[in-house]
C-alpha cells in the first residue's frame, strides 16, 4: 500500500482502527436520508465521503486486524460490505461488490470517523424523499432521490 501519511485519517470511537484515506480530498460527499443510512448511523441521516480504493484498501495492520465485516444484498444487485471496529462497533467503511465479483473502485468512508473533514458545503443530499429533517430547498446540490452508483 502506498504511503498516505499526509492525508486525513479515519478513526473509530475507541481508536483501535485508524488509517489514512487515499487522497487529501474526497471525490464526493453524500448526506444520505435513506432508512439504511439512518439505521447504521443511529441518526437522521448518514454522511459518507467517497475515496478511491487504490492505496487505501485493505488498510494496514493493526487496523485491518481490528475490523469485522457485515454484508447485505442491495436493490441494485450488488453486495454491500460494511466494515466496522470489532471493539467499539463504529461503522468505518462501505465497499460494493458487483454481481460479477469485482469491486467498485471507490469506498464510502463514514463521516463521523474523520479527523479534519468538517466542511460539508459541497455535500450532495440524496434519498431526500425519505428525509426526516429539513433539506435546504435552495440547495443546488439536493437530489430528489437516489443513491450514488
Amino acid at each position: 500500500m502506498a504511503s498516505n501519511s499526509q492525508n486525513p485519517k479515519t478513526t473509530c470511537q475507541c481508536g483501535a482502527v485508524s488509517f489514512p484515506v487515499s487522497a487529501p480530498e474526497p471525490l464526493a460527499i453524500y448526506i444520505c436520508h435513506c432508512l439504511d443510512c439512518r439505521k447504521q448511523s443511529s441518526s437522521a441521516f448518514g454522511i459518507s465521503y467517497v475515496f478511491p480504493s487504490d492505496g487505501m484498501w485493505p488498510p494496514p495492520a493493526p487496523a485491518r486486524d481490528n475490523l469485522a465485516l457485515w454484508t447485505r444484498s442491495t436493490d441494485s444487485g450488488n453486495t454491500s460490505e460494511a466494515w466496522f471496529c470489532k471493539h467499539c462497533g463504529s461503522r468505518m467503511v462501505h465497499r460494493s461488490k458487483l454481481p460479477d465479483g469485482n469491486y467498485k473502485r471507490t469506498l464510502s468512508v463514514k463521516g463521523g470517523c474523520f479527523e479534519g473533514f468538517g466542511d460539508l458545503s459541497k455535500a450532495r443530499h440524496i434519498y431526500t424523499r425519505t428525509a426526516v429533517v429539513p433539506v435546504p430547498e435552495d440547495s443546488d446540490l439536493a437530489e430528489p432521490s437516489g443513491r450514488p452508483g
